[in-house]
């Protein structure tokens, strides 16, 4: 029975994990390298902002079940949340960036006893469990069938992890049908409103990738359409929700571009493998990342000379405050090398400043005579509406 595990990474993926397990009933101790995010947490303060997840963070360490530590510690299973971030190559080519993944497989390999579990749940390239599989058993010297290996991506959206780490369906994969097995076991004590779906390694590391590749595939369409539909003069997100009413046509929703660390990331991971099987893939990249471009040179056109420009909306995805990726940030950037004074307005962010550009209140943009454009659809933003529809605005994701 695994009833002690260990979840390493504890950013936006492993902490909310660690959390859930621990309040159905297992014992759970998070680490990371990082002793400022451990000394948050044994403050009692969690350094995420996530509806609900302070108070489930409450009842799991009053429960004394959920601890913390930045030294590895020995446990019946092992979670790697890590990140994998991509680097650019001389060519200019993104791939995935395994050393944090590596680096967990090592810190866990003198600590693996026969019969332990580890599970992958960080977004990787396929093939990536296999390598990591390798770790264990050269370091360990434990024959890689002594040890259990799994993949359990991940499948959480920001602003709803507790819930949907609990009533999302959840795909299992591992070299070995007993891992798999054993993974499902584990998982099924905190997936109890999905399903789980069991299958082998490759596979599920696929699966991850090719669902954040749709999606983005299908933003993209929806970026270049809002690209035509400002030449035609008409309103795209009226032309969406029109061609929607099809019941086998489902349009995203166009915006500055693609962020956050699995859709604006994923692709590559696919298209690096292959790259001249996937120019589709390529091209929907290119599209989402080339939408800050366009947006700044439509903005330009509008503003009156001298004219200021504040920015509402810096993290990826509405009502959070995560920035990876964020293609609102790139678009400040943007403005800025073309000359124009840019500020900021992200209310889910206290810093004063984001990436160089002053961060204002909603109360002061309202004040001012900026030029705004609206980046996402922040609920500060929506409640404000009527005060920002009489202002000079470029709205990027239909608010208005």
């Amino acid at each position: 029975m695994l009833n002690k595990i260990c979840v390493m990474g504890l950013g936006y993926i492993g902490l909310p994990t660690a959390i859930t397990f621990a309040n159905a009933g297992l014992d759970v101790y998070g680490f990371d390298i990082n002793e400022a995010v451990v000394k948050s947490l044994r403050d009692g303060v969690v350094h995420i902002v996530e509806p609900g997840l302070q108070q489930a963070f409450d009842a799991a360490v009053s429960s004394g079940r959920l601890n913390f530590g930045s030294e590895l510690v020995p446990a019946d299973a092992f979670l790697i949340a890590v990140q994998t971030p991509y680097r650019v190559t001389k060519d200019g080519v993104k791939v995935a960036e395994l050393k944090f993944v590596e680096s967990a497989a090592l810190m866990i390999a003198p600590h693996l006893k026969p019969g332990n579990l580890v599970v992958l749940e960080s977004t990787v390239p396929p093939t990536t469990l296999r390598k990591v599989e390798e770790i264990l058993e050269r370091v360990s010297g434990l024959a890689r069938d002594d040890f259990f290996c799994a993949h359990c991506p991940e499948r959480v959206i920001p602003g709803q992890m507790l819930a949907e780490l609990k009533n999302n369906d959840r795909v299992i994969g591992a070299r070995l049908a007993k891992a798999a097995e054993l993974a499902g076991e584990l998982y099924s004590r905190v997936v109890t409103g999905g399903k789980l779906y069991l299958t082998d390694d490759i596979t599920a590391e696929m699966c991850k990738l090719v669902e954040n590749t749709y999606r983005d595939i299908n933003i993209a369409y929806a970026n270049e359409l809002s690209v035509v539909a400002d030449e035609l003069g008409i309103d795209v997100y009226k032309l969406i929700e029109i061609a929607n009413k099809h019941p086998r046509v489902n349009i995203h929703t166009p915006g500055v571009g693609v962020g956050g660390h699995c859709i604006a990331v994923d692709p590559w991971f696919i298209t690096e493998m292959f790259p001249d099987k996937t120019p589709l893939i390529r091209n929907a990249r290119l599209v989402n990342d080339g939408k800050p471009s366009w947006v700044a040179a439509r903005v330009e056109r509008e503003l009156l000379p001298g004219e200021s420009v504040c920015v509402l909306g810096m993290t990826y995805k509405a009502d959070i405050d995560d920035m990876r990726e964020s293609p609102s940030i790139e678009l400040c950037k943007l403005l800025a090398e073309r000359g124009v004074k840019v500020s900021a307005c992200e209310p889910n962010i206290s810093a004063e400043t984001i990436d160089g550009f002053d961060n204002r209140t909603l109360d002061e943009v309202l004040r001012g005579n900026d030029f705004l454009v609206i980046t996402l659809k922040h609920k500060r933003f929506a409640e404000a509406a009527a005060k920002l529809s009489g202002r000079r605005i470029y709205d990027c994701v239909g608010l208005l």
